[in-house]
């Protein structure tokens, strides 16, 4: 520990904010979330209308901001955002990388440049917000790079593969970037890995299954995950885990990484049979949809009760506790 890490945290009205995937969802909730505080937020995402929307309402909650047009795959872009929010903060406090797109099918019927551009956007996306806010991070001897990650990170998604493996690749870059960082005190590299999120997502997600998607209940409210993010801008850590799915999911696969994947595949399965059919799209992977940028995605209403919850979730334990000593048994 160093003398440091026990100074106050800086109010975050006097902090810059740099928020990519702004417009929907988590980035929406947390720039609304950051503007109640009065913070200074550089809001960056692909759709004008709806930056400019977002300003107006971070203002009117007290909050400064500017928007920014831009796309996270083109590295320029990203290094041109980190100078422009210095101008307009006079420093680059906190970075947040919330931009992502999923893309859903058998592996082979998704075309293979939606599969790149997933791993562009969600992967090299966060690099390069990274590699931007680095430089300034390093020059002022502190700063806060704030990651959204997903369970699907630690468990790998079937019928998701080029998502999983950004999911992955992003908790590698991480780590990676922390350990680098090991003697640099004033900068912290935090990852938040939620489970379903309440977000229109699903709506925006490439989809090649010809089925509805929906997240699997119990759904992690969005205003949650914005208020950990903004947790984290002030006390910082390495890693947040939200939801008792997650968490569950994360214990199974330390405990049987084959009896996991064969569950999230048979669980697939059984969705992708049951559920309402839907048209193929390729969603917001290469253009916006230009629809469903609102917080949440509707998805709280068919969520369980706070008791089925935790009941789901220790019965989902115990079976976990189980299966590890009949494997340390065998």
């Amino acid at each position: 520990m160093t003398a440091f890490k026990y100074l106050p945290a800086t109010p975050l009205k006097k902090k810059t904010i740099v928020i990519t995937g702004a417009t929907s969802g988590i980035g929406r909730a947390t720039a609304l979330e950051f503007a109640r505080y009065g913070a200074k937020l550089v809001l960056a995402a692909r759709q004008k209308d709806i930056l400019d929307e977002m300003v107006d309402l971070c203002d009117r909650l007290g909050g400064k901001a500017i928007a920014v047009v831009i796309d996270v795959t083109e590295p320029q872009a990203m290094a041109q955002l980190a100078k422009d929010a210095c101008l307009f903060g006079g420093s680059l406090d906190v970075w947040v990388n919330v931009a992502g797109i999923g893309a859903l099918g058998e592996f082979t019927t998704i075309p293979i440049e939606v599969h790149n551009q997933v791993i562009k956007t969600n992967l090299l996306g966060y690099i390069n917000g990274a590699h931007a806010a680095m430089t300034h991070f390093k020059k002022q001897k502190r700063g806060i790079l704030i990651n959204l990650n997903s369970v699907g990170g630690f468990v790998a998604l079937p019928y998701s593969v080029s998502y999983t493996a950004s999911k992955f690749g992003l908790r590698g870059y991480s780590e990676a970037l922390r350990a680098e960082l090991y003697d640099c005190p004033g900068i912290h590299i935090c990852d938040v890995f939620p489970g379903f999120v309440d977000t229109p997502g699903p709506s925006h997600a490439a989809n090649y299954t010809g089925k509805l998607l929906k997240p699997a209940p119990p759904v992690v409210p969005t205003y949650r995950v914005a208020h950990t993010v903004v947790s984290l801008a002030q006390h910082p850590r390495n890693s947040v885990t939200l939801g008792s799915a997650a968490y569950v999911a994360r214990f199974g696969q330390m405990v049987s990484p084959s009896l996991t994947r064969w569950a999230t595949a048979q669980f697939m399965k059984l969705y992708l049979k049951n559920a309402e059919p839907a048209a193929v799209t390729n969603g917001s992977v290469f253009e916006p949809t230009r629809q469903h940028n609102q917080i949440s995605g509707g998805y709280s209403s068919k969520k369980m009760s706070n008791k089925k919850v935790v009941r789901a979730a220790g019965i989902a334990s115990i079976i976990a506790v189980t299966l590890y000593v009949i494997k340390k048994l065998n």
